[in-house]
């Protein structure tokens, strides 16, 4: 009796000794969820659901992480700060969620990034407003694109010096977060290389029609039309302008375009000789964006376009970081991303420390005359690329 006693309680011992090596097991197997923060409806649509395409590849491509199988799932935003961070609150509250990638608004982006912050996460983003990594910063979120210093610099600046003849710009901003910070930084270069600011019109993000916009435009006689707009509003208020004859009457330059789907949807005819900023072209030459848009070909038989590469990358990146940790906790993560360098779409990108901006080119890109084309999609060309950046200590970001 006393041995069968003691086999017993071998046995139960040996089977509470194996209890948390179960756990961790089953844990282990346990899918892990990327959360997309995508306006797959409302005024932003086309732009969310390309980006949504790219973040569900992503995950896809990768398939695994930490042994852990990847599920994906959509919270529209709906192109709605509010609704947005309600989506998330619930994502965090009640499923757990901690890592997110997305967001089209700059309102929308800042927003979601505090709420993250508060759960413990992490939150790749490619939206513009420099305050993501500027006084907003904070350790969950991290930002891809290059912000509107950037694309400012690398846009007007390089226009600047092509067409020094070229004295007096007019701008036409959006009315929130993303079309301040451009204007404020277009002015910034004005002044710098002395160029006059002979006028501005405002507009909301509700706006379709712009042909007041366009007649004070005319009135003011600049040489150039600095478009400061994103993209449905940015489309209509381009291809109004060149039914009003503009493009024969000044230089167009639309400072952040959504590069292909956009361009594809103008045409030829409305982009031939137009400015375009970009963040993305799928001509770039690079070995990782050589294979990404052969992947993208394979599965949606369509050349990428910049948000399902922005948010493609994005992904990645997120995904990335938690193997680099070896962990699924965000603080861990959001330390492996720091000074994280990659190959990207762009080459060698780089998460720097200090504020988590990527470090990549933008680009400026010529729309190309229907005569010029050798493709479809092959609509622009590269005219000047670089990469611009505040300073680390100008930006005003404190992670403490």
């Amino acid at each position: 009796m006393q041995r069968r006693t003691f086999l017993k309680a071998s046995i139960a011992a040996s089977s509470l000794l194996a209890v948390p090596s179960m756990i961790r097991q089953a844990q282990a197997a346990e899918p892990l969820s990327i959360y997309g923060v995508k306006s797959v409806s409302g005024t932003f649509a086309s732009y969310g659901q390309y980006a949504n395409m790219g973040s569900k590849l992503a995950v896809e491509d990768y398939g695994e992480v930490l042994g852990r199988p990847l599920t994906y799932t959509t919270i529209d935003t709906e192109g709605n700060a509010g609704k947005a961070v309600r989506k998330v609150q619930e994502a965090t509250q009640q499923k757990g969620a901690l890592f997110f990638n997305g967001c089209t608004l700059s309102s929308s982006a800042l927003a979601v990034g505090k709420e993250v912050a508060k759960a413990g996460g992490v939150f790749m983003t490619p939206a513009g407003a420099d305050e993501l990594t500027g006084k907003n910063c904070n350790r969950s979120t991290f930002r891809w694109s290059v912000p509107t210093y950037g694309a400012i610099r690398e846009t007007v600046l390089p226009l600047i010096k092509m067409k020094p003849e070229a004295k007096r710009w007019y701008t036409i901003t959006p009315q929130y977060v993303f079309g301040e910070a451009l204007l404020d930084n277009a002015k910034a270069v004005f002044d710098e290389m002395g160029v006059e600011h002979v006028g501005n019109s405002y507009h909301s993000l509700q706006e379709q029609e712009f042909s007041g916009y366009l007649t004070n435009a005319m009135a003011a006689q600049p040489d150039v039309l600095l478009l400061l707009n994103f993209g449905g509003q940015s489309s209509n208020v381009l291809r109004q302008a060149v039914n009003f004859g503009l493009k024969r009457k000044m230089t167009i330059l639309l400072a952040w375009s959504a590069g292909l789907d956009q361009f594809k949807e103008l045409g030829p005819d409305l982009i031939e000789d137009v400015y375009l900023g970009a963040q993305y072209w799928h001509q770039i030459d690079t070995p990782m964006n050589n294979a990404f848009v052969k992947r993208v070909r394979e599965v949606y038989e369509m050349n990428p376009n910049y948000p399902m590469a922005a948010d493609y990358i994005g992904t990645k990146v997120l995904l990335d970081g938690i193997k680099r940790a070896g962990s699924t906790e965000g603080a861990a993560v959001a330390r492996a991303l720091e000074g994280y360098t990659y190959e990207g779409p762009t080459g060698s990108e780089t998460v720097r420390t200090s504020d988590h901006q990527v470090i990549k080119d933008y680009y400026l890109l010529r729309g190309k005359a229907a005569s010029e084309m050798n493709d479809p999609d092959d609509l622009a060309e590269v005219v000047s690329s670089g990469r611009t950046f505040p300073a680390e200590d100008a930006v005003g970001c404190n992670m403490a």
